[in-house]
């Protein structure tokens, strides 16, 4: 689905714009707020832009702003609700103020951002929302392509020439390219410095775009180095951290969840138990996460296998979790991108494996400060880590965090995290699924073995066999057994 073209031609922003401009049946109103008219300028430069344009506007009084949109909850003006009413109204408009009867071949869209940008005071703070709807033919239902931005430049002249030339992108792309979701992404950054503009989220909807899976349009955003952590919801849509997060406690999990397992629940429902009775901690306001590392998601080849990577995601959704994608391999990075949008408890679900890794000097190496640095990240913030138990190789000892072995210079380091309590055992856990490894289930499956069945949670192995997820195959057993299930039915 998503292979990219070595021959591929970029043109300039001008080029772009004249090509739009020249086309007689685009036709289309732009209402940009917070960044200056950036985009809509390179339009007017282009030249013959009054048979593409039929309106610029920018509302940039709130309470202006809010007489034309309505006002937003919380009364936010840099939020996705604002984007979407910016392009219903304003295409809504052309619709109404245009007679079809006199414009039978012309496509109408809509471009629409609502930008906060950087300051020298606050240098990373800038973000906005840019979409696009717009019509593939006459008299078709709309599309919308829609994407989040943060802003990384502290010089707002450098941050409106970007987001400018980013807009052009995006309506370009929409517009020649909405068969093509693979040149549309790749498209956004013709031009465009990734220092400058990080798009962290981004969704397609409509007609044109039923066979896109926005997941997908995740894993790429972070594959492709556009970003480096995506979320979608337990509905399958992508969602923006800032919306998603903002405020919030968060426990998060990471595994390879290939598939998930008893043992993994049996860590989130434990975990969860234990975080919900700290005493900062708002149950509803709370957002678990299950984390999947880029590296989780590789192949034996390197590879990043789209299907397994949808497999895993389906099951996950199946059990109403919210997925994040990371590029982030030490956790400090992880609590780092959540103490962007929260200051409010945090909590990190691990097993004893991963606590001996977050206690090895060799991942901290690349820190002028080393692990000192990277614990500096991690319990400066209010984090607590919740540690799973697990069985010693080759007996049948459970190692929990008075018997984890960590190396005896490191020793003083992790006592005083244990008696200041950042890091604390599982209160209670099922020792009947300790043995349980998403390897070994995975093989199985793979290999046509029985018992695999047990290891994952309820349903999950009927969802991996209805649809043949990780390389499952049919058993003579398991189509015997579906045809009296036919029979039934009938």
């Amino acid at each position: 689905m998503f292979q990219q073209d070595p021959d591929r031609v970029v043109l300039s922003p001008a080029q772009k714009a004249r090509r739009i401009n020249m086309n007689p049946d685009l036709y289309g109103t732009f209402a940009e707020i917070g960044a200056g008219q950036e985009t809509v300028r390179h339009f007017f430069r282009a030249g013959a832009a009054s048979q593409t344009i039929a309106k610029a506007m920018s509302a940039y009084d709130k309470d202006f702003s809010n007489a034309i949109y309505g006002p937003e909850p919380g009364n936010r003006f840099v939020c996705e609700s604002r984007l979407k009413n910016m392009l219903r109204h304003e295409f809504g408009l052309m619709s109404d103020r245009l007679s079809r009867t006199d414009h039978p071949s012309k496509k109408f869209f809509t471009f629409a951002n609502t930008i906060a940008t950087s300051t020298f005071e606050r240098k990373h703070s800038g973000h906005g929302w840019i979409g696009v709807r717009f019509q593939a033919a006459p008299d078709q239902p709309t599309n919308d392509v829609i994407i989040h931005i943060r802003l990384h430049s502290p010089d707002i002249a450098i941050q409106q020439e970007n987001i400018g030339i980013l807009g052009v992108n995006l309506i370009y792309g929409c517009l020649f390219h909405h068969n093509n979701p693979t040149e549309v992404m790749t498209g956004l950054y013709d031009n465009v410095s990734r220092h400058v503009v990080e798009v962290d989220m981004i969704q397609m909807n409509g007609p044109e775009f039923t066979q896109v899976d926005n997941r997908l349009l995740s894993l790429q955003l972070v594959k492709r180095g556009y970003t480096d952590a995506v979320l979608f919801g337990p509905d399958g849509q992508n969602l923006q951290a800032s919306e998603a997060l903002y405020k919030k406690n968060i426990l998060a999990i990471r595994g390879s969840f290939r598939p998930v397992t008893k043992v993994n629940i049996d860590m989130i429902m434990n975990g969860y138990n234990m975080f919900i009775k700290e005493q900062r901690v708002d149950r509803q306001n709370l957002q678990v996460l299950f984390e999947i590392t880029l590296n989780n998601l590789r192949s034996d080849t390197g590879d990043v296998d789209e299907k397994d990577f949808i497999d895993r995601a389906d099951i996950l959704c199946s059990l109403g979790q919210t997925v994040l994608i990371s590029n982030y391999q030490e956790y400090y990075k992880l609590v780092e991108y959540f103490s962007r949008y929260t200051k409010a408890r945090m909590g990190l679900i691990m097993g004893v494996n991963n606590l001996v890794e977050v206690f090895d000097e060799k991942y901290y190496r690349n820190l002028n400060g080393g692990m000192l640095e990277a614990f500096g990240i991690l319990f400066t913030r209010d984090l607590k880590i919740y540690v799973y138990p697990g069985r010693a190789q080759g007996n049948e000892e459970i190692l929990t965090t008075s018997s984890t072995p960590i190396h005896p210079r490191l020793k003083p380091l992790y006592e005083y995290l244990l008696f200041n309590k950042r890091m604390v055992d599982m209160e209670s856990y099922d020792p009947a699924v300790l043995d349980i490894f998403s390897k070994q289930v995975l093989q199985m499956i793979r290999e046509g073995q029985s018992g695999w069945e047990n290891m994952v949670p309820p349903y999950v192995d009927n969802m991996i066999k209805d649809n043949h997820l990780f390389g499952y195959m049919p058993t003579p057993a398991d189509k015997h057994s579906d045809g009296k299930k036919q029979k039934a039915k009938a």
